[in-house]
């Protein structure tokens, strides 16, 4: 079950308004929160004035909380069920300090209840919040509707977006990814900044490609943990024709992948492949990337590290895997459609005719009895978010571009992992791709969370982000 986490909530209140508005608020967040299984923290009715925040005192009063609870509050929700001080508000972020995303809700006023006794002013109170939080320099998230009461059904579907963006902030703000080996070399595409991504919150670590395939034949088949792999592979996927020699060669390489995530605690891996995995060491690498994949471990392959944190960041946004695709080909000559395509490498979860295979293309270079490990699999229908990160170098920033379309059962006559897509203004996306200077790669997720990555990646990374709208 995906983690949804701890929320520290803030109801703003200014004492002009009637304080029973604070109270009936309260109720109605708590009882939203236990729909959705999420986790309140917020101030006592007793601590403040019905537990809203309004004075200094208040202020330090609630930051202090949230302080006691920083290792778990993952996003900050403020509440406006009138005008609200917008100092208090401002004060308690800026007292916390905690650095984490927050989501305004103002309520709407009643047309009906308009005199000075029932009046709200929300509408208001929440540009000025807002303007306060510009001010102060903390970044935050606002309702599609600028107004919008916490029973509406569509709040509860913009509070689950927000604990989303919270998850994918927090995410990247620690993800650790081993880059497996060198860049190949004929792949300047898949060339990235270290340095750009740590500061970013976001570490690799390396390792030399020689010293995991010298762990990994130090293996022999008669390990006991290379019986066991063999068997977990073999209930991951059908063999196919795969020979037992080869078999074995997958499992002790996947067992030194294993170890190297577990010993350096990473989140997910770019591992060199093009050609040297199937020159010195003779098999394909892409059965153990589509298990850590499954497994939300995402891997990609030719050490896309920043195809990876991709993979990475739409997982955390859906909750479901990601997979790296090539945009591969033209589909006949539909402008709208295109056939994406990779040796073989995706998360069971897109292939639902999963077998173990050999990669062809690359067997035409080392010897297709080298590249046992590939997986073979058509993609069927499903939604589709696709987006890459990439640095830019050049101009010293991390940029993005996302986007959403969807996976057809449209007829495809190939081989290895495959699957076709419809975009529109699939003509304007890939000019947009060229003129950008963005990698042959692209992420798929079988969701549609491309505006929760947008407001992850560029309001709260501060990345720059390019939504693609068709």
């Amino acid at each position: 079950m995906m983690e949804k986490g701890s929320f520290g909530i803030i109801i703003g209140n200014r004492d002009f308004f009637p304080d029973r508005l604070v109270t009936e608020a309260r109720i109605d967040i708590l009882r939203v929160f236990d729909d959705l299984n999420l986790k309140p923290i917020l101030l006592d009715e007793h601590e403040t004035k019905l537990g809203g925040v309004e004075t200094f005192r208040d202020a330090q009063r609630c930051a202090a909380l949230f302080k006691q609870h920083e290792n778990e509050i993952m996003g900050i929700l403020v509440i406006l069920p009138n005008f609200g001080d917008e100092r208090g508000i401002a004060e308690t972020l800026k007292l916390a300090g905690l650095n984490v995303p927050v989501l305004v809700q103002a309520y709407p006023d009643d047309l009906s209840k308009l005199d000075v006794a029932r009046r709200r002013d929300a509408w208001c109170g929440k540009i000025s919040a807002c303007n306060n939080l510009y001010q102060y320099g903390i970044k935050y998230s606002i309702t599609a509707q600028h107004v919008i009461h916490p029973s509406d059904a569509a709040f509860s579907k913009e509070l689950l977006d927000f604990v989303a963006v919270c998850r994918v902030v927090k995410g990247l703000r620690k993800v650790r990814i081993g880059a497996v080996g060198a860049r190949p070399g004929g792949f300047n595409t898949v060339r990235y900044s270290e340095k750009l991504l740590q500061r970013s919150g976001i570490s690799v670590v390396t390792v030399d490609l020689s010293e995991i395939l010298g762990n990994a034949n130090k293996l022999t088949k008669d390990d006991q943990i290379v019986k066991q792999r063999i068997d977990k592979i073999l209930a991951y996927a059908p063999k196919g024709r795969t020979p037992d020699d080869a078999l074995v060669q997958i499992a002790k390489l996947d067992v030194v992948l294993n170890n190297f995530m577990q010993e350096n605690e990473l989140d997910a891996t770019a591992i060199q492949c093009w050609t040297s995995l199937q020159q010195n060491y003779g098999c394909n690498v892409c059965t153990s990337m589509s298990i850590m994949s499954e497994n939300m471990l995402p891997s990609a392959c030719e050490v896309d590290v920043t195809g990876t944190l991709s993979m990475y960041a739409m997982q955390l946004a859906s909750g479901s895997p990601s997979a790296l695709v090539d945009w591969n080909n033209n589909y006949a000559d539909d402008e709208n459609k295109c056939v994406l395509f990779h040796c073989g490498n995706w998360a069971k979860s897109f292939l639902p005719d999963i077998e173990i295979s050999t990669a062809p293309i690359i067997g035409t270079s080392v010897g297709e009895e080298n590249t046992f490990g590939a997986l073979a699999g058509r993609t069927p229908a499903s939604p589709l978010t696709f987006g890459r990160i990439s640095t830019d170098d050049c101009r010293g920033i991390i940029k993005a571009y996302i986007g959403e379309g969807d996976l057809t059962d449209d007829p495809l006559n190939t081989f290895g992992n495959r699957a076709v897509a419809k975009i529109n203004d699939m003509q304007g996306l890939m000019q947009y791709v060229c003129r950008n200077g963005f990698e042959h790669h692209v992420v798929m997720n079988a969701s549609k969370t491309a505006g929760i990555l947008k407001e992850a990646l560029g309001n709260y990374m501060g990345w720059e982000v390019h939504h693609h709208n068709g």
